[in-house]
Parts: structure tokens; sequence; C-alpha cells
């Protein structure tokens, strides 16, 4: 492990035995390169971090990719999120480029170039499949997120990244299905560890809406200082207050409107006061 400035860089389990493998093989030159190019990449995401302001605790290294690790105290909005996901991939895009420069120009190996241009724009579309903690699985999250209720997103996310890895470990056992001799064992290793990845974020899907409710704080002077129109929610009298709080979209302020049997309007209740009397220790199922 490597500690820069207060950032942590380590290797991660999978990515030390494809360096064995790689060892083995004689592709260690191809690692070398495919590592250059994943530290690339993170690096376009801890930059975009630290522009928003954003606390880098460590970055784990993976053979697709990586795992950043930020303080996120309820500061960073969708749009940030957005940013900082989508800063990676960029930066495979620009290497790209470069390559392709050098190589029209005559500059450097040919070969050696080709497959600096193949790893970029494979480490870059991996990485922009809709499947968490792939870059395009928090793009899609974050999106979403500014139209839904954050508890369904988080819901869906992970139902979808669940599907997804899941596709990936059954392409890389594929040819065998068919009869070849042979599994696309990277390709597995990395489904698995997606498969597992996303299945303990949705057992923890409760400890993350819980964590989503108490960074809320933060929105309340957001929408004060914006002059923003609150996004009412309409609730019966006798709705269980867990129910009410799920319908909350992460970009919105809410005021609650809530009516009796008759449709007549009991009481009008900021959000804040919802999150208080949930977190209450003799709080009430229901509203009222």
């Amino acid at each position: 492990m490597i500690n820069v400035r207060g950032i942590k860089l380590s290797l991660h389990p999978f990515f030390v035995i494809l360096m064995l493998f790689s060892v083995l093989t004689g592709h260690f030159l191809e690692l070398i390169v495919l590592f250059s190019i994943v530290l690339v990449h993170e690096l376009g995401h801890v930059t975009a971090a630290l522009i928003y302001g954003v606390r880098i605790r460590s970055i784990q290294m993976l053979p697709f990719g990586g795992v950043v690790e930020m303080e996120d105290h309820g500061e960073l909005t969708a749009w940030k999120e957005i940013g900082i996901a989508i800063a990676g991939p960029l930066q495979n895009v620009v290497m790209i480029g470069a390559a392709l420069l050098f190589r029209e120009l005559g500059w450097g190996d040919g070969s050696f170039l080709s497959y600096v241009i193949y790893g970029n724009g494979m480490i870059a579309s991996f990485n922009l499949l809709p499947i968490l903690p792939l870059d395009g699985g928090k793009i899609v999250h974050a999106a979403a997120s500014m139209l839904f209720p954050y508890h369904k997103t988080l819901l869906w996310s992970s139902k979808i990244s669940l599907t997804g890895s899941a596709g990936i470990v059954f392409f890389s056992v594929l040819p065998l299905l068919q009869g070849e001799a042979r599994i696309q064992l990277n390709l597995l290793m990395i489904g698995i560890f997606l498969l597992y990845s996303n299945w303990m974020d949705y057992r923890h899907i409760p400890y993350r809406f819980t964590r989503f409710l108490m960074n809320r704080e933060n929105r309340y002077g957001d929408a004060a200082r914006e002059g923003t129109l609150a996004q009412p929610i309409i609730a019966d009298q006798t709705k269980h207050l867990d129910g009410i709080l799920r319908l909350f979209i992460r970009e919105k302020y809410h005021v609650i409107y809530v009516m009796n049997k008759q449709g007549g309007l009991i009481a009008m209740l900021p959000e804040q006061r919802l999150i208080s009397a949930y977190f209450a220790t003799d709080r009430s199922p229901f509203l009222f």
C-alpha cells in the first residue's frame, strides 16, 4: 500500500492474481500498459473529485478500473457525481486521441500504439456499462436519482447491476457451454467480483438509505439559498412514515400535505419534521 498526501493507493487481490497469470503466460508488458491506463483513468476521477472539493481517502486498483473511496457528507450532488464518474472514461478518450496522433505522425512503435488504443477502448467501454460500481452504473444511478425517489433508484440500480453482473459471468463461461474446452478467466473473475459487490450493496440498501436521510440537512440550506420550489407529497394521515420518506427525491426539497379520508388538509409538514420523527427513539410508524 502506498500513501500519497493522505491518499492510500493499493492493489485489489484480483489485480495481484492477474499479475501472476501475466508473468506465467509472458504478458507482463501488456499488464504494465493496462495498469498505466487504469491508473490514468482513476486519476481522472480523483482530479474531478478534488476540483469539486471532495476529500479522497483511498484508491484501490482493479483490472478494469478502480474503486475511489471519497468522503461524502451530503454535499456531493448528482451532477457532481456524474462529473466525477465521467472524468475517468474521458481520460481514456484523451489517451486514444494521443495514440492515434502519434501513429499518424509515425512516432513510436505502431503495434504498441495499437495496443494502447485497444486497451483504452476496452477499459472505457467496459466502465460505461450500466453496472455498479462501474462508471456507467454511477452515471445512470445519479441521473435517475434526480427524477425518481432515491430509495427506488437504490433498489433498481442494485437489481440491474446484479443482473448485469450475472450476465458477465454467463458470458465468461459461454465458450464452455458451447462445447469449447475453455472459459474467459479474466472476465469470470471480474464478473464474480461485481456479482459479490452488488449483492452486498443490495443487502445494505436500508443502511445506504438511512445515510441519505441523515445527510438531508444540507438540502435545507441549499433550498433556502436557491429559493427553489418545494416538491409536494400528498399523504394520507394513516400512511406509514417510512413509506413517505421513500418518496423523497435526491435533489428536491419536500413539503408533505397530510390529508384525512374526506380529502381535507390536516397539516403541512416540512420534510425535516418527518426525518426528525423517524430518527426519534419514541417515534410512531404513522404520521398521526
